[in-house]
């Protein structure tokens, strides 16, 4: 069997998680020395951009690489070749039509879209980002097929390279653009063109892998295009419609929030894009924890639709209570970190700016119990999308954001609240979602997690790493007099109590290490025997 599809679910997981890791390091140190560079009135022009280049993103790949990851892992399971190849080439023409249309919209009327959402600045940064569309909607048909096959390392190494580039590409370009006195808007572009330099060097390495690799033939007869396409289309469109319909209400609730603050509360364009700004601070870490769970969900949904393809339910059952574990062993201690840290961790990474990093701590603290919710909503839509629930996900995404806008829009009206809304109508949006996918799954999936189990332990070892975490930090502080130092030892401090918690509890088995590269030695040395 080749090396590929020896590869478990768990052990793909783990590739993708390596990757994620190296890649949001890379991102990180993009993003916060960018934030040190442009300030929230720059970061603010950077965000506006990156949310309209997100939604045309997701509207582009978010559903059509899943369904065509779940029809190749369904073919290669049962070895057909030449279905395996059909379904690429007509996904492959799917993305490039889609990419093209998404690309010519943000590139032709880049002017327009920057003033629906109150922010004519932008229009520079959005036009930076358009060709970048078109190289990652190519960029996910590749992936979707060798992900399919159980492959990640194409996967891993093309985000990597994306991540290196778009770091040195953008932080060069910025700071050369500030260095010649030009204004915030301009620097904010040329950051966010390293996106797209950085997504067509990793369209042009995926190309290599894919010429290079050797094609099998196979004797079996595939199906026709037509009804590939159509396979397709009725996976993928419930997945990118929610999706999709959750980056449009994300962006639906910035241009509210915008025109709010300006309409309800008589701030000027620049004002409000200078508080919102002060809430863009918090989104890069935000946005962390959960990715973390992205990888498990990619190969989550191939790895459940080839065991239940040979009717091995046994096995889908085992990896969806493997997921949820390791879904709760990441999120609790990430999220709760984050909120209780808030203050302490912006004001480490963002020293050029102090009062803005002062300002984001209240929304970091409410956005880091909101991302716990985050990563609980990735990995129950992934479960759910993998039992052939695919619309469940559809309607908890649109229920939690119609709820987020109204949330939203009644608490940054409110002149005594103001933006400090926005963070806890993400937190009510995402629980909602979240609830409603637990219903679901009670009802639908054959054998559910037990979820006392799964998270009791978890919560336990994360309430004895918050007080650590909070108690050292104060202690350390005022010793150190507000040293920086201060903020990392405690940081430090937490993560070793969490991780003997859990191991004194329980919490981290055997079974999920063992499955990991060098799974079964670091289980040894951690004395974990069941």
């Amino acid at each position: 069997m080749a090396k590929a599809q020896k590869q478990n679910f768990i052990g793909g997981a783990a590739v993708l998680a390596a990757a994620v890791a190296v890649t949001k390091v890379l991102g990180a140190v993009y993003k916060i020395p960018l934030g040190n560079l442009l300030d929230k009135e720059g970061m603010a022009h950077f965000y506006v951009a990156y949310n309209i280049y997100s939604l045309l993103l997701i509207l582009s790949t978010a559903g059509l690489p899943l369904a065509l990851s779940r029809l190749v892992s369904q073919a290669h399971a049962l070895g057909r070749e030449n279905q395996k190849r059909r379904v690429f080439r007509v996904a492959l023409a799917i993305f490039f039509a889609i990419g093209l249309v998404c690309s010519g919209a943000m590139l032709l009327f880049p002017q327009q879209l920057a003033a629906a959402l109150h922010d004519s600045l932008a229009a520079p940064s959005i036009q930076a980002l358009a060709p970048s569309v078109l190289c990652v909607c190519l960029i996910s048909a590749i992936r979707g097929y060798t992900q399919g096959q159980g492959n990640m390392k194409p996967t891993a190494v093309s985000q990597i390279i994306e991540s290196a580039c778009k770091l040195v590409v953008g932080l060069a370009l910025a700071w050369t653009l500030l260095r010649a006195g030009r204004p915030s808007h301009e620097a904010a572009a040329g950051a966010i063109a390293g996106v797209t330099v950085g997504s067509a060097l990793s369209l042009a390495v995926l190309c290599l892998y894919m010429l290079r690799r050797s094609a099998q033939r196979g004797t079996d007869v595939p199906q026709s295009r037509r009804d590939i396409a159509a396979e397709l289309l009725r996976i993928g469109v419930p997945v990118t419609v929610g999706a999709g319909g959750m980056s449009f209400i994300t962006l639906l609730d910035q241009m509210l929030v915008m025109s709010t603050l300006q309409d309800k509360l008589g701030l000027s364009e620049g004002a409000a894009t200078a508080l919102y700004g002060e809430y863009t601070f918090g989104m890069t870490l935000f946005n962390l924890p959960s990715s973390f769970i992205y990888p498990i969900t990619i190969s989550l949904i191939p790895a459940i639709g080839a065991a239940l393809a040979r009717g091995d339910r046994e096995s889908a059952c085992s990896q969806t209570e493997t997921a949820f574990r390791v879904t709760a062993l990441l999120a609790l201690p990430a999220g709760t970190g984050l909120a209780v840290l808030s203050g302490p961790i912006l004001g480490l990474l963002y020293p050029a700016v102090p009062e803005t990093a002062a300002a984001a701590a209240y929304h970091l603290s409410v956005l880091g119990i909101a991302c716990i919710f985050v990563c609980l909503m990735v990995m129950t839509a992934g479960v759910l999308q993998a039992y052939g629930h695919e619309y469940i996900p559809v309607l908890s995404l649109l229920c939690g954001g119609a709820l987020k806008v109204v949330a939203n829009y009644l608490l940054v009206a409110d002149p005594e609240v103001g933006i400090r809304g926005a963070a806890v109508g993400t937190l009510c949006c995402y629980v909602l979602i979240v609830l409603i996918n637990l219903i679901a799954i009670h009802r639908l999936v054959p054998r559910r997690p037990d979820y006392f189990a799964v998270f009791c332990k978890p919560v336990l070892a994360t309430a004895a790493m918050a007080l650590v975490a909070r108690g050292s930090w104060s202690l350390l502080d005022r010793l150190s007099g507000g040293s920086r130092a201060a903020v990392l030892a405690a940081i430090v401090l937490a993560v070793a109590v969490y991780v003997m918690a859990a191991l004194l509890l329980g919490a981290i088995r055997r079974q999920d290490l063992a499955a990991l590269p060098k799974g079964e030695k670091l289980a040894d040395f951690l004395h974990i025997q069941r």
